[in-house]
């Protein structure tokens, strides 16, 4: 007898599976990385046959340890793109990867006829790719699909073949940028620019809903949950109610805040460097939010084990930066790969400032911790800033969020009260989530909110006087890191 729900999540360095139960509880999970591969700087790809066979066999593995599910949900990277045959289900190129800026250049020369694409969006990649392999778009409308990743996970379980599951939901197709602002439709405008047939693209299918049957696995069960892994994660820890908002703290990090039904006019990045998203959808009706970015986080920490190696691994941090009470004035802006919200400043670079002859390794590495704590604070600041909305507490996952010392550095650089996911990779539930709100055994997003436990909370202990002067001078430091390389901090999206 069923009594779970399959989750396939498929991140940007690997594929997870595993089997959420009613209660919430994560089992029989199988893991594999597959991380992406640069050929050249500035190039990120992706083997969607890697991924495919990578799902097949670690769904496979879950299955077999936790018996017949009713239902199978879908997270996933953002924006990843994958064209590929529609008769043989062969990817016709690489997949380009989210990160990928090869098609900067196109995304500037477009400015000029008022399009505004991100160089992390799908359409410009699905582009180049059909630039690269169907020039003249001979094949594309009969022969060729485009999907992101969710697209092509839903593809490959539902047996990969023409006539296989060939759909996306609003959390994904709105980060494509050829999504209508009402969420409901394709852009035709966009497609028409950018030579992208209609026919290539995925129906779009409500977020939390049955889509069709994962033939390629055992019992052939529904396919009845996709969202891109930022809102998965909104759902797993419960923001399903307008002002609840989480973070995400990676190797980047994001924070999302649900603002509710009412749909922005446009895709485009509001004043604070915040941009709108669609949380989910079901029934047809779309949820909306505002998502802050930021470029690295973990990855400042990974960075004090590889490249200083004045830490093993990253989970070493917090015991070294408890070593020191403080940083002594020292002080660290993770600009490593530039700034994003709410600058969008890609010239901008890290910066370590105040050092002494005192300035030792735990003075260091504490400072790393705090300076990915106050760009924490950053993105919520902007987001309340383009919201309107007060964010009384702000509930996080991901690897940092295991790191207590910087959980306490976020607290009190924000000064809000720090709730702790008791998943430390939510968007695993929330796949989950979205999955049993199709099968029933969630009545709705509300029955979501109300059934959010942290593991734990964890409140400021800096005074608003301390933390007012922290903050401005955390932000002078940051505005020294901006504009190191002019040329780059010229280009603006």
């Amino acid at each position: 007898m069923a009594s779970g729900v399959l989750v396939v999540d498929v991140g940007t360095s690997g594929v997870r599976t595993a089997v959420v139960r009613p209660d919430g509880e994560v089992t029989d999970v199988h893991r594999r990385a597959l991380p992406a591969r640069s050929p050249f700087p500035g190039l990120v790809e992706i083997d969607a046959v890697a991924i495919a066979a990578a799902v097949l066999d670690l769904a496979a593995a879950t299955l077999a340890a936790s018996g017949p599910v009713e239902g199978v949900g879908i997270a996933n990277q953002r924006a990843t793109t994958v064209v590929w045959d529609r008769d043989s289900g062969e990817p016709v190129a690489p997949g380009i990867g989210w990160q990928d800026l090869r098609t900067v250049g196109t995304c500037l020369a477009m400015q000029a006829d008022g399009f505004r694409f991100p160089p992390n969006a799908s359409a410009t990649k699905v582009a180049a790719i059909l630039d690269d392999v169907d020039p003249d778009r001979a094949r594309a409308a009969d022969h060729l699909c485009f999907g992101t990743v969710d697209t092509w996970v839903a593809w490959t379980l539902s047996g990969g073949r023409r006539g296989g599951v060939h759909v996306t939901d609003p959390t994904n197709a709105a980060v494509t940028w050829m999504l209508q602002p009402d969420a409901r439709e394709w852009d035709a405008r966009v497609l028409d620019a950018l030579r992208i047939p209609p026919a290539m693209l995925p129906t779009l299918v409500d977020s939390s809903g049955v889509v069709g049957e994962a033939q390629s696995l055992p019992g052939a069960p529904p396919i009845c949950g996709l969202a891109g892994d930022q809102q998965a994660s909104m759902v797993g820890q419960g923001c399903t109610r307008p002002g609840l908002a989480k973070a995400t703290f990676g190797t980047g990090g994001m924070l999302d805040v649900c603002t509710g039904a009412a749909a922005p006019d446009t895709f485009d990045r509001a004043a604070g460097g915040t941009f709108p998203i669609v949380a989910w959808q079901r029934s047809g009706a779309a949820v909306w939010g505002t998502e802050a970015i930021m470029l690295s986080a973990g990855s400042s920490v990974q960075w004090l084990a590889d490249d200083l190696a004045i830490i093993a691994d990253p989970a070493e941090s917090a015991a070294v930066a408890a070593r020191c009470a403080d940083t002594d004035g020292l002080v660290f802006v993770p600009a490593l790969l530039g700034l994003g919200t709410p600058v969008w400043d890609f010239g901008a670079r890290g910066t370590l400032l105040g050092l002494t002859i005192g300035s030792g390794r735990p003075q260091i590495v504490r400072a790393v911790l705090e300076g990915v704590a106050h760009r924490g604070a950053d993105l919520l600041e902007a987001a309340e800033s383009d919201t309107g909305t007060v964010i009384e507490t702000l509930r996080i996952d991901g690897g940092m969020s295991a790191n207590d010392v910087f959980v306490q550095a976020l607290a009190d650089a924000t000064g809000r009260p720090i709730e702790v996911s008791a998943q430390l990779e939510a968007t695993t539930l929330g796949a989950g989530h979205l999955a049993g709100m199709a099968t029933g055994w969630w009545g709705g997003p509300d029955d979501l909110a109300a059934a959010y436990v942290p593991a734990r909370t964890v409140e400021p202990r800096a005074t608003a006087q301390d933390r007012e002067r922290d903050r401005a001078r955390w932000l002078e430091v940051r505005r020294r890191a901006e504009r190191t390389i002019p040329e780059l901090s010229a280009i603006d999206f």
